[in-house]
């Protein structure tokens, strides 16, 4: 009973620190109409802030703390709701989610690139001088009792806040109807300001009271929301009292787990996973609302042409060689994973950009893939490929089972959730047998991978693998594309636009959803599968949330719906990283740091880039006199650049500046608006407003 009472204190504090995180939370969803991931970030930033100015610079410790919440926190608000989500409030759920998430990646890298995550820095908690209360026997630190006296008043100034005053009614209003709102005089920029502005403190209060009790880790500290997305989703995003009653939940099954869970070397990731469990479980049984704001505007996803598709093709091969001849060991080896991560990414493709389900356990779903042929192919036998991407399309294919209840936000959760759990628990378990049959995973540390053989060749090389990679990647292109053309692609369009249309009109959603959700994790599988055999050791590190947050970032900075984003990520992804790699220690994390920038502020354009890239070269594409100039320029290069005439970096440039000049060119030679005939209209030259009136008449003159 003693140690009973013990453990329900760490845990009561502990759900005092998750219910003021998971209150800023629903503060700002009900406020604000939109679902904060960086939230715990906020709070991350906060804790290191605080301990710059307390322990780094030495200031006392209440100047910190009113630096921080009452002038930082505040100020990183104002910063978030006027800069980042204003210009999206308007436009759909995806958009804000983007922006969020590009947010939560932005501030871990750039805890990382300020603070140097190998050095300690321990926090003290408060009054650590004084003695401890007595519980009967239990004892209670005043840190603690300052941790849940601080929730509980928080607890009732939020209540009086949103229902005993015109600011809070203003808030729930703006959410509710914005246009309507107005109409009564209320504010909704004005709202939206005080949301975001009470969320970051609230935020910034759970960051400092939970620092002093765990590692200043920005990666850790930043997941801690996982718990306060459990608190959160208790309460449907909407009521804080429940709010605060699943943060007990979720405080106490920690601390019971902690203390009473046996001890052996399968269940101590089960702690550590709990929270994601439970949200997982959370989100399965408890009845949800659709989410304000989901509705939005469709997306156009472009039909791949077969010539086009095929020039995608052999401009992946093309790369893949010309990597291999000019680059060295060293590079071929920084470089070659271009093509494997770019399959991963081309798993949001289907997924995401045709049927409307965004998931952020892809990378999770690649380490299956890696895991499986690390283990099955040892012997370098292509079955074992076969099987890895068959195992990984079963994991997503059981995804989908819940997935068929969730939507929105609440599959996004799902998602993050079981990636979650893969990296804290499953990953770690040592090798177990079922019916006989030994099952490795990481084994609690590493896994070697081998390469395949091929054609009586045992394919071990990084050039060779790095081919091999990029002709994957271009089949599975090919693939995406044909799939997209298809009759199950326009089904899977369909099932994006409207769920409920789909069902009316005999489509069967389980089926659908789970098979797109197998297929993508099956690409996904073999990405996996391939930078396994590139990296030649894989740990369950490389495939975690966080690592994966930047590859769903470019997959959205490319455009979802775009046939050669796979090619466009890895490029993005990779190139970037090791030129500033190259740079020094101090640009380690500035790549992750770009990335997230890119995102935010590309959130608000939907399409993606890629699609602009392809409208921007097609002139030169199809320009029959600078086309081939372009390609003797590049093969000119290309021949300089292996005998070594030159150095690289100079070819680049070289080639990349005739390559824009040349596409300059070309736009100029093509046709006026004027010159284009009238069925071409909307498709050599933009649609105007002014079009349909013109063919109208046309039309009336001849009848």
């Amino acid at each position: 009973m003693d140690q009973f009472l013990v453990f329900t204190v760490v845990g009561l504090s502990t759900a005092a620190v998750y219910a003021v995180i998971g209150s800023g939370l629903v503060l700002t969803h009900t406020a604000a109409g939109v679902f904060n991931f960086a939230h715990g970030a906020a709070g991350m930033l906060a804790a290191f802030s605080y301990w710059q100015l307390a322990v780094g610079w030495g200031w006392p410790v209440p100047l910190a703390l009113a630096t921080v919440l009452l002038v930082l926190a505040p100020a990183f608000g104002l910063l978030v709701e006027r800069v980042l989500m204003r210009p999206v409030q308007n436009l759909g759920e995806a958009e804000r989610l983007v922006m969020t998430v590009a947010l939560l990646t932005g501030c871990i890298a750039f805890a990382r690139w300020v603070w140097d995550p190998n050095a300690p820095r321990p926090l003290v908690p408060f009054f650590s001088d004084r003695a401890a209360l007595r519980l009967g026997p239990a004892t209670v630190t005043w840190h603690q009792a300052v941790t849940m006296a601080v929730a509980l008043a928080i607890a009732a100034a939020l209540w009086f806040l949103l229902h005993r005053t015109r600011a809070g009614t203003e808030m729930r209003a703006s959410v509710d109807d914005r246009a309507l709102a107005c109409l009564t005089g209320a504010d909704p920029l004005r709202a939206g300001r005080l949301a975001w502005v009470l969320g970051i403190q609230l935020a910034a209060v759970g960051g400092i009271l939970i620092a002093p009790t765990v590692a200043l880790d920005a990666q850790q500290l930043s997941l801690l929301i996982v718990s306060a997305y459990t608190a959160a989703v208790f309460g449907r995003l909407r009521s804080l009292p429940l709010t605060f009653l699943g943060a007990v939940v979720v405080g106490l099954l920690e601390a019971y787990l902690a203390g009473y869970l046996p001890r052996n070397d399968y269940l101590p990731g089960v702690r550590l996973a709990a929270p994601a469990l439970l949200l997982f479980l959370a989100l399965l049984v408890f009845p949800h609302r659709r989410l304000r704001g989901r509705d939005r505007k469709a997306i156009p996803v472009p039909m791949p042409g077969r010539r086009g598709s095929l020039l995608l093709a052999g401009a992946i091969v093309t790369l893949a060689v010309v990597f291999v001849t000019v680059l060295d060991e060293n590079a071929v080896i920084s470089y070659g994973v271009v093509f494997s991560l770019g399959l991963v990414a081309l798993s949001f493709v289907p997924l995401a950009g045709l049927a409307g389900q965004v998931s952020l356990c892809q990378l999770s779903i690649a380490g299956v893939g890696a895991l499986t042929w690390g283990h099955l192919g040892a012997q370098g036998g292509l079955w074992a490929i076969v099987v890895a991407v068959l195992t990984a399309a079963g994991v997503g294919a059981l995804i989908a089972l819940p997935a068929l209840r969730l939507s929105g936000i609440y599959l996004v959760l799902g998602t993050a959730a079981f990636a979650v759990v893969m990296d804290r628990w499953i990953f770690t378990l040592p090798a177990f047998e079922v019916f006989g049959v030994r099952i490795a995973l990481f084994d609690q540390g590493s896994v070697s991978v081998t390469g395949p053989d091929l054609f009586g060749l045992h394919l071990t090389s990084p050039r060779e693998l790095m081919v091999l990679a990029a002709v994957c990647l271009a089949l599975t292109s090919l693939a995406v594309a044909a799939i997209r053309r298809s009759r199950f692609g326009r089904r899977l369009i369909a099932l994006r636009d409207s769920e409920a249309a789909y069902v009316t009109l005999g489509g069967r959603l389980l089926g659908a959803k789970v098979a797109v959700f197998a297929l993508s994790a099956g690409i996904a599988g073999l990405g996996g599968a391939l930078y396994g055999m590139q990296q030649q050791t894989v740990t369950a590190e490389q495939f975690n949330l966080v690592a994966g947050l930047p590859i769903f970032l470019i997959a959205v900075i490319g455009g979802l719906g775009t046939i050669g984003m796979g090619l466009f990520a890895g490029l993005a992804f990779v190139v970037p990283t090791q030129v500033l790699t190259g740079l020094g220690p101090w640009a380690h994390d500035l790549s992750a740091l770009l990335i997230a920038l890119t995102g935010m502020a590309l959130a608000h354009s939907p399409s993606g880039v890629a699609a602009r890239m392809r409208d921007q070269w097609t002139p030169l594409a199809r320009d029959r006199v600078l086309m081939p100039v372009l390609l003797a320029v590049l093969s000119a290069c290309w021949a300089a650049a292996g005998l070594g005439a030159a150095p690289g970096w100079y070819l680049v440039v070289l080639a990349a500046a005739v390559a824009v000049a040349l596409r300059t060119r070309a736009a100029a030679r093509q046709p006026g608006p004027d010159d284009v005939p009238p069925e071409w209209w909307g498709v050599r030259r933009p649609w105007r407003h002014d079009d349909g009136e013109v063919l109208d008449r046309a039309l009336a003159a001849h009848r």
